[in-house]
């Protein structure tokens, strides 16, 4: 079988501060992007976690065919960590990826604390 060159794929990682603390606040509205955004890029979730704090923050992470999506929130600070992982040895992602991270950036009209992109 001919296999294009092997590439794991883009691992994106960011801290955002967000001004807007209910966003920070609702896991409901999160997994609603993320639906959006999943059908979107037509990625296929596997699976997914939600976990609400005492504080009304919230980890989320999703199980995807091509990898995962993880949030962690800390409305008390304002900010969130968000990482993003595609991975498919037939094609590159790396531009999804980064399409992917923008609409969340996006979504919580955030600025970019912390800005981190490993190849695979």
């Amino acid at each position: 079988m001919d296999l294009p060159p092997y590439s794991p794929g883009l691992h994106k990682l960011v801290t955002l501060h967000v001004d807007e603390t209910r966003k920070l606040t609702d896991s409901k509205g999160f997994v609603t992007v993320t639906n959006s955004i999943l059908e979107k890029y037509e990625l296929e979730k596997v699976g997914a976690v939600v976990h609400d704090f005492d504080n009304d923050s919230f980890t989320i992470s999703y199980c995807l065919k091509e990898s995962h999506i993880c949030i962690h929130t800390w409305p008390e600070y304002n900010q969130l960590t968000l990482d993003v992982y595609l991975c498919n040895y037939l094609q590159d992602n790396s531009e999804k990826v980064r399409a992917v991270m923008a609409d969340y950036i996006a979504y919580f009209d955030a600025e970019i604390i912390k800005d981190f992109e490993i190849n695979r």
